[in-house]
């Protein structure tokens, strides 16, 4: 492999850092600029207060550990990190795009002053490695982004379609800045010597978007399997009687497809039970009728995830845009089914590992879940072969995947 060593700028602790730790394991990573992180600064001290008195959004922090990665080199913004939290929890006021603009501005300005040492090259996400980029462009290095999820432009017209559909399921949110992150967004296209999607969505969206689909690698993720044999369940002997449990791990909103879940909920009622764990961002009014159909947990520490995919039978997200939702990885290496559809970029195979569905049908969700639920061989047999198709994608294997394709630009 070649020896070129590589800057990366993540923001927040995307797929648990897994990019900077592979690089680390290669021996190519320079630095990792962060946000914030438990392992730098006095993050690290949260971890002596008692479990039990913690916050959520401290066992939240503490949960963000590039694992794998040496401290030393490690670089966290902290006072960034902190203000950038504060904003993303006033959005309401500023709006997300001023907000995101703002901190993909700020992060790159603080790396650029730090420098990029003896790298020859930068890795960064959508909308936060603009300056870089160009940066990067200037000083002969090779010039990687990766775009995590749909671009913003397609996303913004999926959401105000389904805004229309379902009125009133989400507040109305300031647009304001939103030509302009999209712009940022397209530019670091041109900038980037090599475009990662980790699906087909991601780099087809790119191309109705106009984007330089050649530049455009689709390199599918992977993530850690359940390191015991106890943290899986298994249907066969566990599942008894009990409807079946249908788990969807997202936020609650549009774009994850949470109104479908209602919707195929009300028509199981009785024959399945559906569980929703994740931030809450619709209304109170779209809130209530969830949770007449809907388990809805709220935000839980990543810690406790493993609980509630070991309760699950099935894991459903019929969602509108996604990159390629990692969810759907962990839920098959907990041998759950997934039924999702084209726009979740997931690696199951339909009738195989789960279903695919297409978007907002809600009709097409619920037959599946019904087929499951009365079909016990069936749901045998897509489970096991969810946890046989896990295997192919773990970090282990994602790590080969991107080195080769990072080998390309070299």
């Amino acid at each position: 492999m070649c020896e070129r060593s590589y800057i990366v700028a993540q923001l927040g602790a995307r797929m648990h850092y897994a990019i900077p730790r592979i690089l680390q394991e290669s021996g190519q990573l320079e630095r990792l600029f962060t946000d914030i992180c438990a392992v730098k600064g006095c993050p690290r001290l949260l971890k002596l207060i008692p479990y039990v008195l913690r916050p959520k959004a401290v066992n939240h922090l503490l949960s963000r550990v590039p694992r794998g990665v040496h401290p030393r080199r490690i670089t966290a913004f902290n006072d960034f990190g902190y203000e950038y939290a504060r904003r993303r929890n006033s959005i309401a006021q500023e709006g997300r795009f001023v907000v995101h603009l703002w901190a993909g501005r700020e992060f790159c300005r603080r790396i650029l002053s730090e420098g990029f040492g003896r790298a020859g090259g930068v890795f960064t996400f959508n909308s936060a490695g603009l300056e870089l980029l160009q940066a990067a462009r200037h000083e002969g290095l090779i010039a990687v982004t990766e775009q995590t999820i749909a671009p913003m432009r397609l996303e913004l017209d999926l959401l105000g379609d389904e805004a229309s559909r379902f009125p009133g399921w989400e507040a109305s949110t300031e647009d304001a800045g939103a030509a302009d992150y999209c712009d940022r967004e397209e530019e670091e296209w041109t900038l980037a010597d090599m475009i990662l999607c980790g699906s087909e969505f991601v780099r087809d969206g790119i191309a109705n978007c106009g984007g330089p689909v050649k530049k455009c690698v689709v390199v599918p993720y992977g993530v850690d399997l359940p390191t015991e044999k106890s943290e899986v369940r298994s249907q066969k002997s566990e599942r008894g009687n009990h409807p079946l449990r249908v788990l969807t791990v997202g936020t609650v909103g549009l774009r994850k497809g949470s109104q479908y879940v209602l919707e195929a909920a009300k028509q199981l009622k009785g024959k399945a039970v559906f569980r929703i764990v994740g931030t809450i961002g619709v209304t109170r009014e779209a809130e209530t009728q969830l949770r007449g159909y809907v388990q809805l947990t709220g935000p839980v520490p990543q810690t406790e995830i493993a609980g509630h995919f070991s309760w699950a039978d099935v894991f459903l997200l019929p969602s509108l845009c996604e990159g390629s939702a990692t969810v759907t990885y962990e839920a098959l290496a907990y041998g759950l089914p997934v039924i999702c559809t084209p726009n979740a970029g997931s690696i199951v195979r339909d009738a195989v590992d789960g279903f695919i569905v297409p978007t907002r049908d809600a009709e097409a969700v619920a037959k599946r879940l019904r087929e499951l639920s009365e079909d016990s061989a069936l749901l045998e047999q897509v489970s096991t072969s969810a946890s046989e198709r896990a295997k192919e994608f773990t970090v282990a294997k994602y790590g080969e995947r991107l080195m080769s394709a990072i080998w390309v630009t070299n």
